[in-house]
């Protein structure tokens, strides 16, 4: 692909994620996402993505390699005895670290926050938070440290907090963009790495969990 296709096809990205963002992901039409991208050419979206579905899968895995690279560094880096803190830094942190990148304002958290309204994309989602052997390992690591909880307690409890550090996160994102929140994602990052060390960590008082799926992804 050349140049001036690449060009295009993240200039579309760039106008999908941001729409999105805004106004959800069911509002928003293939011709509304070419004209805010400047484009007079409405099959933009089926020339360079084959489609709607492909043009959110593209976004959904924008920037993940970028992510997996931060986290290969920070998983080399754990001690074979790392914490249950120091296994979510990995997880977590490449995420805010990435979010800290991004120009004010960004689209990121909100756009992904929309995308969890739709049950086909939200399991996109969930599969691409665990699909690389980094993730697998750091979640294998981290029932073997949480091993007094039982499992089952322990996937209701990264059920919640999934959607929470999303929520958040576009919250946070919404401020920056306002002006009401002066950027700070390192602080933020450090904020959720003790939160959820806290609620993985925490003791059972009852011995049926609360919340269980037959799957669910950890984090992001």
């Amino acid at each position: 692909m050349g140049l001036h296709s690449d060009k295009a096809r993240e200039t579309l990205l760039d106008a999908a994620e941001e729409l999105f963002a805004l106004h959800g992901i069911d509002a928003v039409s293939n011709r509304r996402i070419t004209e805010h991208a400047g484009t007079a050419n409405h099959s933009a979206i089926a020339y360079h993505f084959g489609g709607r579905d492909e043009l959110l899968r593209a976004l959904l895995n924008r920037h993940l390699e970028e992510m997996d690279r931060r986290r290969v560094a920070l998983v080399a880096g754990l001690a074979p005895d790392a914490t249950v803190r120091d296994l979510l830094a990995a997880l977590i942190l490449p995420w805010i670290d990435h979010l800290a990148s991004l120009p004010v304002p960004s689209w990121r958290a909100r756009f992904l926050f929309q995308v969890r309204s739709i049950p086909s994309m939200g399991d996109e989602l969930a599969g691409s938070a665990v699909r690389n052997p980094e993730v697998e390992e750091l979640i294998r690591r981290l029932q073997a440290a949480l091993g007094d909880i039982p499992p089952r307690v322990v996937q209701g409890r990264s059920m919640i907090l999934g959607p929470m550090v999303l929520g958040v996160c576009a919250e946070y994102e919404q401020r920056i963009q306002d002006g009401t929140q002066e950027p700070n994602w390192a602080g933020v990052g450090y904020f959720f790495i003790d939160s959820c060390t806290g609620m993985l960590a925490a003791p059972v008082t009852h011995p049926d969990d609360f919340l269980t799926l037959p799957t669910t992804p950890y984090l992001l």
